[in-house]
């Protein structure tokens, strides 16, 4: 058996986080001569947006992100410099493909 390569370990790592996801939480206590001054409570997702989608967070985001999509092929006209011409609520406006 071959020792694997540091690079293999951390895309296997990436993959992993990014299919399943992971969840840090943290507690820090800022205090100064054992005088407690401020309280953090930090709690992080991390995973891929189909795995946050999945689960429930970022759905308004997705939903908004793929409404905007379809409005932007229904409506949208594409000029010559790769911009497109968006109509939302009467008003133009330019947005990068």
């Amino acid at each position: 058996m071959k020792p694997r390569n540091d690079e293999d370990a951390l895309v296997d790592l990436l993959d992993v986080v990014l299919r399943d996801g992971a969840i840090l939480r943290a507690d820090v206590i800022v205090s100064v001569a054992d005088v407690p001054l401020v309280g953090i409570k930090l709690s992080a997702a991390i995973a891929g947006m189909e795995t946050m989608t999945e689960y429930g967070l970022f759905e308004k985001w997705d939903v908004d992100r793929r409404a905007r999509a379809v409005e932007r092929r229904r409506y949208g006209r594409a000029s010559e410099d790769g911009t497109e011409s968006i109509t939302v609520n009467g008003r133009e406006r330019d947005e990068l493909e």
